[in-house]
C-alpha cells in the first residue's frame, strides 16, 4: 500500500460510483473516510463487497448528509471532499420530489458548510449531464444552458448552484465534476445497460425497455473514477466545471442490440410503459464535449464501449452478482 498523502471524505461511498472511487483512492494511498447511509442492518452497501485488504484501510462511517451536525463531524480534519451522495433515480423523483430536495439540495448545503468550517483544500462536487436536458448543440460543453426536465435534474441544478455560490461567496475551493452516463459493475438494474444484461442473463426471451431512440454518452466506471482521481491532484481547477464523458453517443435501442450480440443472444424488445418518461421529461440526446477534462485534468477515457460492456457483462453474469438483482421487477 502506498504511503498516505491526504485524508479524504467520500460521501455516497456505499453506492455504485462511490464504492469504486473509495477503493481506488485507497489503492492510491489516500486515507479514506467512506460515508455509507445509516441503516439499522449495519449494511455498508457495495462497500460490504470491497476486497478485505482494501476495506480494512478505510474508515467507514454510517450517517446521513441530511443531518447537519453529523456531516460536520464527518468532514472534520479532511483535506479533500468527494461529494457523491445523491438520490439519482429519475423515475423515483416523479413520485418523491421532496426526498430529492432534502438529500440533493439540503445535503449538499450541509456538506458545503461543513467543508468551509473544516477548511478543506478541495471540494469535488458531483453533477450530472441530466441538468443539460436535451442537447441544444452537439457536443455539449460546460457553457451549454441547463434545462430541468425532471425533478431530479432540478435538484442537481440547485446543488450545483449552491456549490458555485460557496466558491464565489466564501472562496471554498469547489470544482464541479459532471459525468455523463457512467456504467459498469454494481450499477442499479434500473439503468439501461444492467437492465438489458440482467434480463438476458436471467433467460428472458423478451426484454422490457422504455424509449429506444434517446442517445446517451456512456463512460465505463473506471474511467469516471479516473477523472475524480485526476481532479484530486490537478492544480488550478478551483471554480471550474468539468464534463466527463466519451464524446460519443449511441441510441438505447442500438445499445440493447449490441449487448445482446456480445452475449450471443437473440433479442426481442418490448415497450414497457412504466419505463417511459413523460413526453416533455425525456432527454433525447446527450453527447459530451470532454476537451476541458483533457486540458484541466489530463483525462481522457481509456476503455472503449465494447470493452466496457464485456467487463460489465462478465460481472453481472457471475451467479453471485446476478443473484443480487430482481430481474422480474422494474425497481425505480
Amino acid at each position: 500500500m502506498a504511503a498516505v498523502s491526504k485524508k479524504v471524505l467520500v460521501t455516497g461511498a456505499d453506492g455504485f460510483i462511490g464504492s469504486h472511487l473509495a477503493e481506488a483512492l485507497v489503492r492510491e494511498g489516500y486515507a479514506v473516510r467512506a460515508m455509507a447511509l445509516y441503516n439499522s442492518f449495519g449494511h455498508w452497501g457495495w462497500l460490504d463487497r470491497s476486497p478485505e485488504d482494501i476495506k480494512k484501510e478505510m474508515e467507514i462511517v454510517a450517517g446521513d448528509v441530511r443531518d447537519r451536525e453529523w456531516v460536520g463531524r464527518a468532514a472534520a480534519g479532511v483535506d479533500i471532499v468527494f461529494h457523491l451522495a445523491s438520490l439519482i433515480s429519475i423515475p423515483y423523483s416523479y413520485r418523491a420530489a421532496e426526498s430529492f430536495i432534502d438529500t440533493n439540495i439540503k445535503g449538499t448545503l450541509n456538506l458545503l458548510a461543513a467543508a468551509r468550517e473544516s477548511g478543506v483544500e478541495k471540494f469535488l462536487h458531483t453533477s450530472t449531464s441530466e441538468i443539460y436536458g436535451t442537447a441544444q448543440k452537439i457536443p455539449i460543453d460546460e457553457q451549454h444552458p441547463v434545462n430541468a426536465q425532471s425533478p431530479y435534474a432540478a435538484t442537481k441544478i440547485a446543488a450545483d448552484s449552491l456549490a458555485e455560490s460557496f466558491y464565489r461567496s466564501f472562496g471554498l475551493p469547489v470544482t464541479i465534476i459532471r459525468p455523463f452516463n457512467t456504467y459498469g459493475p454494481r450499477q442499479s438494474a434500473r439503468a439501461v445497460i444492467p437492465t438489458v444484461i440482467t434480463q438476458l442473463a436471467a433467460g428472458k426471451k423478451e426484454i422490457k425497455l422504455g424509449a429506444l431512440s434517446p442517445g446517451r454518452d456512456f463512460t465505463y466506471v473506471a474511467d469516471t473514477v479516473g477523472a475524480f482521481a485526476a481532479a484530486a491532484k490537478a492544480e488550478g481547477i478551483t471554480g471550474a466545471t468539468v464534463n466527463v464523458g466519451s464524446g460519443k453517443d449511441i441510441p438505447v435501442g442500438e445499445l440493447a442490440k449490441k449487448i445482446a450480440a456480445l452475449m450471443n443472444r437473440e433479442i426481442v424488445i418490448v415497450e414497457d410503459k412504466q419505463r417511459l418518461r413523460p413526453e416533455n421529461s425525456e432527454v433525447m440526446r446527450l453527447v459530451c464535449d470532454n476537451r476541458r477534462a483533457g486540458e484541466l485534468l489530463g483525462w481522457k477515457p481509456e476503455i472503449s464501449l465494447d470493452d466496457g460492456l464485456q467487463k460489465t457483462i462478465a460481472w453481472f453474469t457471475e451467479d453471485k452478482n446476478l443473484a443480487g438483482y430482481k430481474t422480474d421487477i422494474y425497481n425505480i
